[in-house]
C-alpha cells in the first residue's frame, strides 16, 4: 500500500514540478544573461530560484517518508539526493540547475518513450543550454577565465559533451570544472539512458508483435476447427443423401 502511495504522490505532483523546472529554468537563464538588471530583478529571482528549489527538496523528503523500503529508495534515486543536498552549499548554488535537469528528464523519460529521437534531441538540448548557463555563471567573475560569455560557453559545452576537446576555452574556476565534470558524467549517464530506452522499445515492440503472432495463430486454429467441423457436416450429409434408397417413379 505504501509503495502505491507512492506512485499516486509522484503522478499527482508529475506535471506540476515539470512546470516549476521550465520556470526555474527561465528564471535561472534570466539572472545568469541580465547581469545589468536592477538590483531588485535579481534580488527576486534568487528568491524565486530558492523557493523553487525548496519544492524540490520538499518533494524528495515526501518522497522518501512515503517509500516503503527507505534505504532501497535512498540508493535508488541517489542522484536525487546529491541534486537536492550540494545547492545547500553557496559554493555549490550553480548545481541547482542538475536538480531542474532531473525533473524535467524524469518526465520527458515517460513522456516520449518510444521516441527515441525526440527524446535525445530535447534532453541533449537541456543539457547544453543548461551547462552552458552554469559554466558562464561559476566562470565570468574570475577576470582570467575565457568563458565570459554565453556563445563561448555554448561552444564549450558543445565541443564537451561531443567529446570533442578543442581545448580553446575551458573553465579555470573550480566551480566550472565542477560543471564540467557533472557534464561529461552526465553524458555518460544519457548515453546509458538512451540504450536502456532503446533496449526496453525493442523489447515491447517484440512482445507487441509476438502477442500478435499468438493471437492470429489462434483466431487461425479457430477457424481451421470450424472448417473441420463443417467438413464433417458435409461429408456426413453427402453419406446420408447417398444411403437413402432412391425414390419410386410415378
Amino acid at each position: 500500500m505504501t509503495e502505491q502511495r507512492l506512485s499516486n504522490w509522484e503522478r499527482r505532483t508529475e506535471w506540476p514540478l515539470s512546470a516549476l523546472a521550465v520556470a526555474f529554468l527561465v528564471a535561472y537563464a534570466w539572472q545568469v544573461l541580465h547581469v545589468s538588471a536592477p538590483a531588485g530583478v535579481h534580488l527576486g529571482l534568487e528568491i524565486t530560484l530558492w523557493v523553487i528549489w525548496l519544492v524540490f527538496a520538499a518533494d524528495y523528503v515526501t518522497r522518501l517518508i512515503l517509500a516503503e523500503r527507505k534505504l532501497r529508495f535512498i540508493w535508488r534515486h541517489l542522484f536525487d539526493l546529491v541534486a537536492v543536498a550540494l545547492p545547500m552549499v553557496r559554493q555549490l548554488r550553480v548545481l541547482r540547475i542538475v536538480t531542474v535537469l532531473r525533473v524535467l528528464n524524469r518526465r520527458a523519460s515517460t513522456a516520449f518513450r518510444g521516441r527515441v529521437a525526440i527524446y535525445v534531441a530535447m534532453v541533449t538540448v537541456l543539457v547544453s543550454f543548461a551547462a552552458a548557463l552554469a559554466v558562464l555563471d561559476a566562470e565570468r567573475a574570475n577576470p582570467d577565465a575565457g568563458i565570459d560569455s554565453f556563445p563561448k560557453a555554448l561552444w564549450w559545452t558543445l565541443t564537451t559533451i561531443s567529446t570533442v576537446g578543442y581545448g580553446d576555452v575551458y573553465p579555470t574556476t573550480w566551480e566550472g570544472r565542477l560543471v564540467a565534470a557533472a557534464l561529461m558524467i552526465g553524458g555518460i549517464a544519457l548515453l546509458g539512458v538512451i540504450t536502456g530506452m532503446i533496449a526496453s522499445w525493442l523489447l515491447e515492440r517484440i512482445q507487441q508483435s509476438e502477442a500478435t503472432v499468438q493471437q492470429e495463430t489462434d483466431e487461425l486454429h479457430v477457424e481451421l476447427v470450424t472448417l473441420r467441423e463443417e467438413v464433417r457436416r458435409l461429408r456426413e450429409e453427402l453419406a446420408n443423401q447417398g444411403s437413402s434408397p432412391p425414390r419410386a417413379m410415378s
